[in-house]
């Protein structure tokens, strides 16, 4: 195949590309002018028009986005079938456009027409000859990569299709890694393509080892989803959840890229709605606090009295002395729990108070009244007033979390459920003058959020039009009026709704590195998806959590027994050959029940295993500055926790660079401390689950191991970060 028929199959795509993108520019003047139509709707003067305004403007203001998210590889794949099935070529795209006479022009890749597109391999070719891959930079194709699949068919049709390239697969898993996933809409293959399309009904459980692109088939699958689905979803909202802050920045862009914006990434420190925590508890202290026995603890600092709350009330009423002791108080505690959640009881407190008071009026001038002016006459009572205000007050969890930092509360709510150390590992933690709560506090959290429930507003009991201008949904007139010139006036296209995730549960919940999940964040994971379909994505060998048993459990009690269809991925795309077999050498050694996937690619580069002696900061900045040299994307180190401080001292300023890294300025550091090079960041061993690096330099990786008692497993999980060079210091 020579260069010029490879530049002239570029130059023919390239042609038709423009004009897709000029066609894409007309649909987006299409949308903005409906938007501008509906925004005159609004000055017609009556509510009717108001409502057509915000459907038009909402509307035209979400495909707008769509459309401007849909530049970057618009058009990916093109399909050549047998004459007899289809005379003309299939443009396969990010989203779908039809030209000015209605025929379509490109197929978005979640069509029913487009699945062929990653379902036929030579051995089942489903009618294709040729398959293209689309290689572009903004509106630029700068080449292609074709897979001849059926040969014989080929030559049997007497079309010339030159074939060009050496595959796009291998094309893509050789690019440099920047700071952000990609979405890999152009290369799916047959075994994710089939994950991605599964039934919508029940749970998609996907599993494989590292490097299988288990992350990226559940996105994809969110995508699909979307498109199949439309008004369910987007409707109801589609949750994904990641084990960290460093991994949803690292995947946030790729549902966008396909056109999707209507779904709200939280880490496992943001699923509560108001709350982000960063800070992770050390390993002993995430035991415990992620125990579903916390559950029960939780449960108990809830029904306790506020500390400082009065414990008895005496009034005199007419001849009687009437009196609240700690006795009657707790009666009428339990009977208020036994009703429902504490501050759902609010309403109830006085009459139940007033109940046990009257009880005690024997005198004929009390009872000569009657019971309603002697509720009539408490309840003007100030004292009273103030009493019941204060034994049963509004309580917020983060509140009832602080109590726990007293020891005695704590070992009377945790008696018989945590062993001694347990509890003074709780106290160690809360007592260390943190402010801010960790990610491990947050299910916690949720769990106080949900034993204390809301407490009740006066619009929940008022179904008119109150003076507060509320409408029975809740909304005020004023922001209706106005939602509509909030989208069109943004300059920004559609934003998607902020959710309120402790009222309604998600249509659709996506939980990624799921081995991971302690029982209580899957009791607060599960809270967000009662009635929701789910994609569960994990790797038991990768699992931090040390009881899998435990976790298991809480997991298939926040599924509610609805239907699991699995799909495994057997093939790492990742990793090098030889940085797999590595990594896979060690979960060997070390006993690791690990799914082995099989590696696709080789560099002939094996991992390198590098002395600390004499001096450890020298070696790691060696290695480092050595990497660096070598490829042209990200850099991870990978430290102890102990030492994630110091090595970011080490990496501060490299003048070396400056020669020896002819890539150093490249900008695509996820998080961690500045370097010299912006694409070195600096991590510990949790911090990399899901990320991945162009090179990986390994710290002293005995004491990340020992570290907790799943370091086996997370030291595993570090030596599969690496695509292209893995060293290892120490």
């Amino acid at each position: 195949m020579t260069e010029d028929v490879a530049a002239a199959e570029t130059a023919r795509e390239q042609a038709f590309v423009d004009r897709v993108h000029a066609q894409l520019t007309a649909s987006t003047q299409q949308a903005q002018q409906l938007a501008r139509e509906g925004h005159e709707r609004g000055r017609l003067g009556h509510e009717g028009g108001l409502v057509e305004r915000d459907a038009m403007v909402f509307q035209a203001a979400k495909r707008i986005a769509q459309l401007d998210a849909a530049h970057e590889g618009l058009v990916f794949g093109r399909l050549d079938l047998r004459p007899e099935l289809d005379g003309e070529p299939r443009y396969i795209g990010r989203i779908g456009l039809r030209d000015d006479e209605r025929d379509s022009l490109l197929i978005d890749w979640r069509a029913p027409a487009a699945a062929v597109f990653y379902q036929a391999t030579a051995a089942e070719p489903h009618g294709v000859l040729r398959r293209r891959v689309l290689r572009s930079k903004g509106r630029t194709v700068l080449g292609v990569e074709d897979e001849l699949l059926d040969a014989e068919a080929l030559e049997a049709s007497g079309l010339d299709l030159p074939i060009v390239g050496e595959g796009a697969l291998m094309a893509q898993l050789s690019r440099a890694r920047d700071r952000s996933m990609h979405s890999i809409v152009a290369t799916i293959q047959a075994e994710q393509d089939r994950a991605i399309r599964a039934p919508a009904k029940g749970v998609v459980a996907i599993s494989g080892g590292p490097g299988t692109g288990k992350t990226v088939v559940a996105l994809h699958r969110v995508a699909y989803l979307l498109y199949s689905d439309r008004r369910r979803y987007e409707s109801g909202g589609v949750l994904v959840v990641g084990p960290s802050g460093v991994f949803m920045r690292y995947i946030e862009r790729v549902l966008p890229s396909l056109g999707e914006t209507a779904v709200a990434l939280r880490s496992l420190g943001e699923v509560v709605d108001g709350v982000r925590a960063v800070r992770r508890d050390e390993p002993a202290v995430a035991d415990v606090k992620g125990s579903a026995r916390m559950a029960e603890v939780m449960r108990r600092v809830a029904r306790q009295q506020a500390p400082g709350s009065p414990d008895e009330f005496r009034v005199f009423y007419r001849d009687d002395v009437l009196r609240l002791d700690r006795g009657t108080l707790g009666r009428v505690r339990r009977s208020l729990m036994s009703q429902g959640r504490r501050n759902r009881q609010l309403p109830r407190v006085p009459q139940a108070l007033l109940d046990q008071l009257w009880r005690q009026v024997r005198s004929e001038r009390g009872r000569e009244r009657g019971r309603a002016a002697f509720d009539e006459d408490l309840r003007s009572d100030e004292r009273f007033l103030a009493f019941a205000a204060a034994w049963w007050p509004a309580l917020e969890a983060r509140e009832v979390l602080d109590w726990l930092r007293e020891p005695e509360l704590l070992a009377r709510v945790a008696d018989g459920v945590l062993t001694a150390e347990e509890q003074r590992l709780l106290l160690k933690s809360w007592e260390q003058g943190h402010v801010d709560l960790s990610v491990e506090d947050v299910p916690l959290l949720d769990e106080l959020r949900y034993a204390l429930g809301d407490v009740p507003s006066r619009a929940e009991d008022d179904t008119a039009l109150d003076d507060t201008g509320l409408l029975d949904g809740g909304r005020d007139v004023s922001e209706l009026m106005t939602a509509a010139d909030r989208e069109f006036s943004s300059g920004r296209g559609w934003t998607p709704p902020t959710y309120r995730i402790d009222d309604d549960p998600f249509a659709h919940v996506l939980i990624d590195e799921a081995q991971d999940l302690t029982p209580m964040q899957w009791r607060m994971v599960g809270r967000r998806g009662r009635t929701a379909t789910w994609t569960i994505v994990g790797d038991p060998a990768q699992s931090s959590w040390p009881v899998p048993a435990e976790a298991e459990a809480a997991r298939a009690e926040a599924l509610e027994k609805k239907v699991v269809h699995a799909f495994h991925l057997s093939t790492n795309y990742r990793n090098s050959s030889e940085i797999y077999a590595y990594a896979a050498a060690y979960a060997r050694r070390v006993g690791l029940d690990a799914d082995l996937p099989t590696a696709v690619r080789s560099t002939g580069v094996e991992p390198l295993e590098l002395s600390d002696e004499p001096d450890l900061e020298s070696a790691v900045r060696a290695a480092v500055v050595d990497l660096a040299g070598r490829v042209e994307g990200t850099v991870g180190v990978v430290v102890p926790v102990a030492r994630r401080a110091e090595a970011n001292a080490w990496l501060a300023s490299w003048p070396e660079l400056a020669d020896d890294a002819p890539h150093a300025r490249e900008s695509i550091a996820a998080s961690g401390a500045p370097s010299g090079d912006d694409r070195v960041v600096v991590l510990t061993g949790l911090d990399t689950k899901g990320l991945e690096f162009d090179g990986v330099v390994v710290v002293r990786p005995q004491e990340i191991e020992d570290e907790s008692a799943t370091g086996r497993a997370t030291l595993y999980v570090v030596l599969t970060r690496a695509t292209q060079v893995l060293s290892v210091v120490g």
